[in-house]
């Protein structure tokens, strides 16, 4: 009798696991067949944000840049965290989330260590070179893309605009 309840719960077993491999491979074949993620280009000369679903332009947005001390680094990154209401912390101590928040509503951590995407408590710097160094946002703007994008996406931080973006800020501007 152990011995057949062995054998069924041994073919149980054999079958779950089949199927869990099963599983995993059409999510892989999913992933392989999904359209183009998405990604964040931004075009530092130009102070805008440009979200992509491919090659075809989703929202652009006015954003804020580093300063020519502090300047926003040139090159490709990820998204590494996402945080709402983030606290800030500085060498003076921290600021809770709330209106006096230098990151505003939503924190989009970058590869590029101590460089995000976040909202500002200084809306006026929006569309000059003003920050650390960091893409400061508007906060509708902020929150809108905080839903729009994961951990992962690319972010492309461009201090000359390529072919293609310059024709969507072209676009843009003439319309």
């Amino acid at each position: 009798m152990k011995s057949a309840n062995l054998k069924s719960t041994t073919k149980l077993m054999a079958v779950l696991v089949i199927a869990a491999f099963d599983v995993r491979a059409g999510e892989t074949t999913r992933e392989a067949n999904r359209p183009e993620r998405r990604r964040i280009v931004v075009s530092i000369p130009d102070r805008k944000l440009v979200l992509f679903e491919g090659d075809r332009a989703l929202r652009v947005y006015d954003v804020a840049v580093g300063k020519s001390s502090t300047p926003t680094p040139n090159g490709r990154f990820a998204i590494i965290n996402r945080v709402p209401n983030p606290t800030y912390f500085a060498r003076t101590g921290a600021v809770a989330p709330g209106a006096n928040n230098p990151l505003g509503s939503r924190w989009m951590g970058l590869s590029a260590q101590g460089y995000g995407i976040h909202g500002t408590n200084v809306p006026s710097s929006i569309g000059k070179a003003a920050s650390h160094g960091c893409v400061r946002m508007r906060k509708e703007d902020l929150e809108e893309l905080f839903e729009m994008v994961t951990v992962g996406t690319i972010v492309e931080l461009q201090s000359e605009p390529s072919e293609i973006l310059t024709k969507i800020l072209s676009n843009t501007v003439s319309e």
